[in-house]
């Protein structure tokens, strides 16, 4: 895919207050260590994750999307009646219907005329989103959007330590099958996207690549939805190792594609921001693209794994941090369960 006339404009993040390490949780499963034998330690040692974070109990994902939205907005003095479309890209939902964008586009005072839906796609909803706003921009249907995401990790979390406690006949590849879900955190990422002609930054999304591999669709599996919103339970069973290895063969079938699309080698890369799975996802995927890794800027070890907003919260905190120079060729890697690849470029 290519875009010739979307822009990037600003990006809008929270962070929860709630800091959770990974001992923490280790601690908490004290018994199950005790009955493997198993160090505290192990899953840092895993992952590389030290901490992550949690939304006070009770809160609703959309809480976290409408705060990153009037954030987003604010930053580049959008009012509310020039967003034509929101679009809420996260797996955690307040409930079932309406679609949490309908509260989000109340809470933020956003125009009767807006388009508003929900986009739930694994870990890939937000960038997925980014292409449906970059297509009806480059139709015309639409000059400005916004969109938002907010992941909530303490329903996961908290369920799976007590499906884990609770259960007597736990076997050692059950726990290993549950260890990822610990891995997850919680925050809230939005971005407002323009067409060209009302741009103030001429950050440009330049295109992009997707691939699917579906054969791998049973790697990670969560529960059904049996409840929504802040406290919602919901339980997951992940084989990690194959999901690791199958998800960056796929990264590295989509990154050739990416670049036949683009033109763009390499050398070309100056950033990358890739989906925050852990520090050994990491590595192999930059081997596996070939790609320099002193271009990643890292999360993971502070946020753990935030789902759909993983990467575009790593986006907006590493520009924050280092703004690229003009000109910039940016590269955003995501993968998600399915297995689902899209990667995208960006001018800045």
């Amino acid at each position: 895919m290519r875009f010739q006339h979307v822009c990037l404009e600003t990006f809008g993040y929270v962070l929860p207050e709630q800091v959770v390490t990974s001992l923490e949780l280790e601690q908490r499963l004290a018994a199950v260590y005790n009955r493997f034998s198993l160090r505290e330690g192990r899953l840092e040692l895993m992952t590389g994750i030290r901490e992550r974070r949690f939304w006070d109990a009770g809160t609703l994902p959309s809480a976290g999307s409408v705060r990153a939205g009037r954030l987003a907005m604010a930053s580049c003095n959008i009012r509310p009646d020039d967003i034509g479309c929101l679009i809420h890209a996260a797996v955690s939902r307040d409930c079932l219907e309406p679609a949490t964008a309908s509260t989000v586009h109340e809470q933020l005072g956003l125009s009767p005329d807006t388009t508003i839906f929900d986009l739930s796609n694994a870990c890939l909803g937000f960038l997925n989103a980014m292409i449906c706003l970059a297509n009806m921009i480059e139709l015309g249907q639409v000059s400005k959007g916004l969109i938002v995401a907010s992941e909530s990790s303490r329903p996961l979390v908290d369920t799976t330590i007590a499906t884990l406690l609770a259960d007597a006949t736990l076997t050692r590849q059950q726990l290993k099958g549950a260890f990822a879900s610990l891995t997850i955190g919680s925050g809230a990422v939005a971005l407002v996207m323009s067409h060209e002609s009302v741009s103030s930054t001429d950050h440009r999304l330049v295109g992009g690549a997707v691939r699917t591999a579906t054969e791998h669709n049973h790697l990670c599996r969560g529960s059904a939805d049996t409840g929504f919103g802040g406290d919602a339970a919901m339980v997951m069973n992940t084989d990690a190792e194959t999901l690791l290895v199958s998800g960056c063969q796929l990264a590295a079938e989509t990154w050739d594609v990416f670049k036949e699309t683009l033109d763009w080698s390499n050398d070309d890369v100056e950033r990358c921001f890739t989906h925050q799975v852990g520090l050994a996802h990491r590595d192999l995927l930059y081997e596996s693209l070939k790609l320099d890794p002193t271009t990643d800027f890292s999360t993971v070890e502070l946020l753990g794994n935030v789902g759909s907003v993983s990467l575009p919260l790593t986006m907006a905190m590493g520009i924050e941090k280092a703004p690229p120079g003009p000109g910039a060729k940016i590269a955003l890697l995501g993968i998600g369960s399915g297995l689902n690849c899209t990667m995208l470029g960006v001018r800045w």
